[in-house]
């Protein structure tokens, strides 16, 4: 028998699961709310571990072509401080493979090769229980069945109220990201200060990270405590920042398509540091504001007969290398499990049998990034370093 399968969301673990269904020669519906792969930009790049996003890949046929796109020198990681001495620099083997970084987009369209992905397909409800099965409801006012919805569709799931009345809440840490284009050219001092990877810097409640991506490209990330409207309401923000001891000098009321205006703000907030350092806001592009919201660190949901999720649907964390990770290990495993299922009342065992699993794996690394992000944007920049020395090789 073949179930009817939609999965919504076209990130790494709606595509993930798509891929390795279709490895099992199962059909499967992908649908995703963007009209084109390249709508919008894919994002920065992915650390890709062995024992997580790896073995998915390897589960979907895909990682030899992922190691042929892969960066192993984007292991490297540096650590300067505040004025620009470098504090940690850890360099990879040759033959390091733990965690190579790919773009996003490159793994997209690895992912993609030959699914058949339904573009501009905004769901707006999913209805379980339904006498044909479940129901999902589209923006265009169709609507068509299934036996089996993966929500895959991320932080502000439409899937998700079919299972859990949950949503994100705000960590109190916002992101501002911008990025630099051509970088060994056009920066050169910078592409050095950066090195083959990622860089980072730790102050009081705040950070800057600049991570490279393929063919010169930099994203750069300013993190800091404020309240979620520190831009737009003027006065509140100061004395919340005060009794948190960071008087952070952020502009209220800023507009933040406002390129210079954003710049000069986030340049006071980060006044004193090192010229080069500062030089990777100075020289930044466009800004955009990313606050960090995740989901309760124990989020789980009484199981519903033909809904589940996966990812930022089901447990959205801190973006701290591990997020997409277990997506896709996550979708790996669930496309097994169905492809495996040979009848209805299977296909709802091993959906229940998944979330278990899930939950146990997600809620451990839940609490992993929860206080990794405590330590990494916290009163002592001492606490981010040693969140590294922790995890890096000696």
């Amino acid at each position: 028998m073949r179930h009817r399968i939609a999965v919504i969301g076209g990130g790494p673990a709606g595509l993930t699961f798509a891929r390795v269904l279709h490895r099992h020669d199962h059909p499967v519906t992908v649908l995703e709310r963007d009209p084109a792969p390249d709508a919008r930009p894919p994002g920065g790049t992915l650390d890709l571990h062995e024992k997580l996003g790896q073995l998915a890949l390897d589960k979907a046929g895909l990682l030899a072509e992922y190691q042929a796109l892969s960066r192993p020198e984007g292991q490297a990681m540096r650590i300067l401080d505040t004025d620009g001495t470098v504090l940690r620099d850890w360099q990879p083997r040759p033959d390091d493979r733990a965690n190579p970084e790919i773009d996003r987009g490159q793994l997209r369209d690895l992912l993609l090769g030959p699914l058949n992905v339904q573009w501009g397909r905004g769901v707006t409800e999913v209805v379980p229980g339904t006498r044909d099965g479940v129901l999902v409801h589209f923006a265009d006012g169709r609507q068509e069945t299934f036996d089996l919805v993966v929500g895959a569709d991320g932080a502000w799931s439409r899937v998700r109220p079919a299972v859990s009345s949950v949503t994100p809440h705000y960590t109190g840490v916002t992101s501002v990201e911008t990025s630099l284009d051509d970088v060994d050219i056009r920066h050169p001092d910078l592409a050095r200060l950066i090195g083959d990877g990622s860089m980072a810097v730790y102050g009081a409640n705040r950070s800057l990270v600049a991570q490279r991506n393929s063919g010169g490209h930099v994203k750069v990330y300013a993190r800091f405590r404020a309240p979620l409207d520190w831009h737009t309401n003027p006065g509140r923000h100061m004395g919340l920042n005060r009794r948190a001891g960071m008087d952070t000098g952020l502009d209220a009321g800023l507009d933040m398509a406002d390129v210079e205006a954003v710049r000069s703000s986030l340049l006071a907030l980060f006044d004193g540091w090192a010229a080069p350092v500062l030089d990777l806001l100075r020289h930044g592009t466009a800004f955009v504001h990313r606050p960090l919201y995740v989901l309760p660190v124990s989020h789980t949901w009484a199981h519903v007969p033909g809904v589940t999720l996966l990812g930022d649907a089901a447990h959205l964390m801190p973006p701290l290398g591990v997020g997409a990770n277990l997506a896709m290990l996550e979708g790996a495993e669930l496309a097994e499990s169905v492809a495996a299922a040979p009848g209805p009342g299977d296909l709802d065992e091993a959906v229940r049998a998944f979330e278990e699993q899930m939950w146990v794996r997600a809620g451990r690394w839940a609490e992993i990034t929860a206080a990794g992000l405590e330590r990494l944007v916290s009163p002592d920049p001492a606490e981010a370093l040693a969140v590294f020395d922790e995890v890096q090789p000696a």
